[in-house]
């Protein structure tokens, strides 16, 4: 291998892990395609209704302040979409460490959200764009093994 083609593959590799260590300038479509804060608002909405409705789902929030918690949700829903919103609230794990959530309580949320945004027109790919963001959160809530 010649020395130009050594510098060629060595220039490549420190680009290629500059990428990877460099968080990626924020990417605003998903929020876009959410409706931006007022839609995210409005699923949230729906979504604390059903969940309230839901069986499954009730014991775990009936006792909640819904308010904030919908505001929460509704901020970092923003920031994992993209948006210029900071969720300022606990982190996955401290904030599920004493709920025993399982599997199957994790599913029904995903449902519930689901139909909450089936409910306000969010087409099915950006819902799956959402929930692949969302989806690595599961290891912090679920807490029942």
């Amino acid at each position: 291998m010649n020395h130009t083609m050594k510098k060629l593959i060595s220039t490549a590799v420190l680009m290629l892990s500059a990428w990877v260590t460099t968080p990626a300038l924020a990417n605003d479509a998903l929020y876009q395609a959410l409706g931006q804060k007022p839609g995210l608002v409005a699923i949230m909405d729906d979504f604390m209704l059903r969940l309230l409705a839901d069986t499954r789902m009730q014991p775990f929030f009936k006792d909640t302040n819904q308010a904030n918690f919908k505001a929460q949700l509704v901020d970092q829903l923003c920031q994992v979409s993209g948006g210029p919103c900071l969720y300022k609230g606990a982190d996955m794990k401290t904030a599920h460490a004493n709920i025993d959530i399982n599997k199957t309580h994790f599913n029904a949320l995903v449902e519930v959200l689901q139909l909450s945004m089936d409910a306000r027109g969010v087409p099915f790919s950006v819902q799956n764009q959402l929930l692949a963001r969302l989806a690595p959160m599961n290891r912090d809530i679920i807490t029942v093994k």
